[in-house]
């Protein structure tokens, strides 16, 4: 049909030039009347042509041309949202459970994969404490990092404070004190030599019995404070030597909370100041009652030293048997 329409609008059209060209001819030729008549037939109908061609064309027009399509609803289900640059699924639709980000594939959403989630299995577990350090020291007042134990009971206490002070390596200090004692003449009353070295020895027992009941049994059951010593075991070299040394006035008490450590500074005076009581007459001063003090505190704070880095020095030069270690203290032997 819109073929038709053309060409009889261009035949027309046509027509209506010729016409025109005729009687163009025609006025000069004197024979106008007939020529004019043409021409006006032709324009007649060229226009009859054109109103047709334009009717039959609005109509072809509104038949060939499609209507617009109307958009696609491409809401997702409630509760998904689909992204800038996110392809959505068959029907406009996002799969159920799948949100991605802007330019982001499938692959590139996922939040853990195996080599994450492996890196948590990796992490190595707390090196243990043993009972004993290097199979002598009594270490029974220690805690592996990160492990929970419940509070120590009065009898607790009054064991661990028992098995520091008469355990079979508890004679190691003492002599050693005694030795440097002897050497340096502390005690001049005592005299020198062997006999002098058994006072020594026997005077620096006591001190060394009395200190551990103090400080590990009669003030924390006051006080209510925890006389062990939880391991850090983390973090680098000085932090961890400055949180050994930090307990010699900071402890945890039996609710699990921090605070001044009583049983160590109050407890290792009162063992001093006791001792002057047995030492000769000559030696019962202030000045030897705070050496006494102070050399009692510094043991400790060098014992928690010790303490602190031993699983690590026992990983180092006994890995081979830390599974053993750890089952024995497990097993409190």
């Amino acid at each position: 049909m819109s073929y038709f329409f053309r060409v009889s609008r261009r035949w027309a059209g046509l027509r209506a030039e010729v016409c025109c060209l005729l009687g163009a001819v025609a006025l000069g030729s004197g024979s106008r009347p007939v020529l004019a008549q043409d021409a006006e037939f032709g324009q007649s109908i060229a226009l009859q042509a054109a109103t047709a061609s334009g009717q039959a064309g609005g109509g072809q027009a509104g038949q060939m041309v499609p209507d617009a399509p109307e958009p696609q609803d491409q809401t997702t289900p409630q509760g998904q949202t689909t992204q800038p640059g996110q392809q959505p699924g068959p029907g406009g639709t996002t799969p159920p459970g799948q949100t991605q980000g802007q330019g982001q594939t499938p692959a590139q959403g996922q939040a853990t994969t195996p080599q994450a989630q492996g890196q948590g299995s990796q992490q190595e577990a707390p090196l243990p404490q043993t009972n004993r350090i290097l199979e002598i020291i009594p270490n029974f007042r220690a805690v592996t990092t990160d492990e929970k134990l419940p509070p120590m009971s009065v009898k607790d206490k009054f064991v661990g404070a028992t098995e520091d002070s008469f355990d079979y390596s508890a004679i190691f200090i003492p002599l050693m004190l005694a030795g440097y004692s002897d050497a340096t003449r502390a005690t001049p009353e005592f005299g020198h030599g062997w006999p002098a070295y058994a006072r020594y020895f026997w005077h620096t027992s006591v001190d060394q019995t009395s200190e551990n009941y103090w400080v590990e049994f009669i003030v924390p059951v006051v006080t209510h404070e925890d006389p062990r010593y939880y391991t850090l075991g983390r973090g680098g070299f000085l932090k961890r030597m400055g949180y050994a040394l930090s307990r010699t006035v900071v402890t945890r008490t039996d609710k699990d909370k921090e605070e001044f450590n009583f049983s160590e500074v109050v407890g290792a005076g009162a063992a001093a100041g006791i001792s002057s009581l047995y030492y000769p007459s000559r030696e019962r001063s202030l000045g030897n009652v705070g050496t006494e003090w102070g050399l009692d505190v510094a043991i400790d704070s060098m014992s928690f030293v010790v303490k602190e880095f031993w699983p690590d020095v026992n990983h180092a030069l006994f890995h081979r048997h830390d599974a053993s270690g750890a089952s024995r203290a497990a097993a409190g032997q």
